[in-house]
C-alpha cells in the first residue's frame, strides 16, 4: 500500500508545484486583466491539490500522533479552500469572457 501511495503522491505533489509555479508566472507577466484572472484561478486549482496531495502524506505516511494529524486537516481546509475560490474565479472569468465575445 505504502508503494501505491508513493508513486501517486509523490508525482502528484511535483506536477501540481510545477502547474501552480507556471501559471503563477503567466498571471504576473499577463498584461490583460481577464488572462491574470484566469491564470490566478488555475492557479489556486493547482495549489489546492497540492495541499489535498501533502495532507494525504501527513495522514497517510506517517504513524499517527496529533500534530501530523491537525496538520494534515489544517492543509485540507485550506486546500479545499483554494480549490473552491480557483473554481469559482475561473468561471466568474470564463463567463466574462463569453460575454464579451458575444458583444456585438
Amino acid at each position: 500500500m505504502d508503494q501505491i501511495l508513493q508513486w501517486v503522491l509523490f508525482p502528484g505533489i511535483v506536477i501540481t508545484l510545477a502547474l501552480s509555479l507556471l501559471f503563477s508566472l503567466k498571471s504576473r507577466r499577463s498584461k490583460e486583466p481577464r488572462t491574470r484572472g484566469i491564470n490566478t484561478a488555475r492557479m489556486n486549482i493547482s495549489m489546492g491539490f497540492m495541499l489535498l496531495f501533502f495532507a494525504s502524506v501527513q495522514l497517510f505516511y506517517s504513524a499517527e500522533s496529533t500534530l501530523r494529524i491537525i496538520i494534515g486537516a489544517i492543509f485540507i481546509v485550506i486546500g479545499l479552500f483554494n480549490l473552491f475560490a480557483g473554481f469559482r474565479n475561473l468561471s466568474a472569468y470564463s463567463s466574462r469572457g463569453q460575454e464579451e465575445a458575444h458583444r456585438p
